[in-house]
């Protein structure tokens, strides 16, 4: 096999555009490093400790902080709860998402902008904002209970974020409304890609709106969701700022979650001292629970991809 032979001047204009690349992602690299690359290396380094967090004494305890928490029920039921909500919410996200994207990517749909603006509008939304303003419309005097009891759905009001029944449901529910517009936007750029002349073809063939779309547009559009359900998947697992200002992972820890379960552990003192060096190790050991599913994930996009 020939190589080829690179001028003087050729490599010069490599070094020179490979430069200019890494200046323009440097800010970037450093930023990461500074607040999420450190951050991640003394919580490992600070999982091996007994520490409070609140004072200088820091004894190392090795690998003890595992050793509790794998006996540890509050944590296991926090860890259930992650994969309990990611469960719940992950399907109705990718697929209501996607529902509302395919209807208002029709450029024959009057006032789609408008549309598509009011289902981004709650993403940026502060999540704990929402979360304030959801508890009063969730509450028992809230405007939910009001409807379903005047419309006879239901015979009482619910206290649905107090009640260990319905507090997880209620929280997907919020979390669902709240975020489905990010990934509205980026189904939209993926429906925008699928070339006019196949929908067309499958328009003169005669298919259906929903025949064309799981016949033409799905199989198009794969690769893209298999990002989209990575994406998803994570998120949901690092759920934390909308869940602790709805419920705080109660009622009796029915929505408490590993990150609520760090908040709590590490920074409160709802449970005693707090205990800085086992609330990094609970992180920790989840992170790279999380390292492993989103590999997972990673290598069946990719098997999919390759058919």
């Amino acid at each position: 096999m020939s190589t080829i032979k690179l001028t003087k001047a050729q490599r010069k204009n490599r070094i020179k555009l490979n430069l200019w690349c890494w200046s323009f992602v440097s800010m970037t690299l450093i930023f990461y490093i500074l607040f999420q690359g450190y951050p991640i290396i003394r919580s490992i380094y600070y999982s091996l400790f007994n520490w409070s967090g609140m004072t200088s004494n820091m004894t190392y305890v090795g690998l003890d902080n595992y050793k509790t928490l794998l006996a540890d029920n509050l944590f296991w039921g926090a860890f259930k709860n992650s994969f309990r909500y990611m469960v719940m919410v992950v399907p109705l996200e990718v697929v209501i998402s996607l529902f509302f994207a395919y209807l208002l990517n029709d450029e024959k749909l009057r006032g789609r902008t408008a549309y598509r603006i009011m289902l981004f509008m709650p993403v940026v939304v502060t999540a704990s904002i929402v979360g304030i303003v959801m508890v009063f419309i969730w509450s028992s005097t809230g405007i939910v209970n009001n409807t379903l009891v005047g419309l006879g759905a239901i015979p009482k009001a619910i206290n649905w974020l107090g009640n260990k029944k319905y507090a997880m449901q209620t929280v997907v529910i919020v979390s669902v409304w709240k975020d489905m517009g990010t990934y509205m936007i980026y189904w939209l750029a993926a429906l925008q890609g699928v070339p006019a002349d196949v929908i067309e073809a499958a328009n003169v063939d005669g298919a259906t709106r929903v025949q064309t779309f799981f016949r033409v547009v799905v199989p198009i559009i794969l690769p893209t969701a298999g990002i989209i359900v990575i994406l998803c998947t994570i998120n949901s697992l690092k759920a934390f700022d909308l869940i602790q200002t709805l419920t705080g992972g109660g009622p009796f820890y029915a929505t408490d979650v590993i990150a609520t379960f760090v908040y709590r552990t590490a920074f409160t003192s709802e449970m005693g001292l707090p205990r800085f060096g086992y609330a990094s190790a609970a992180a920790t050991l989840f992170g790279f629970v999380v390292i492993i599913i989103g590999a997972v994930l990673n290598t069946v996009k990719g098997k999919l991809q390759q058919q």
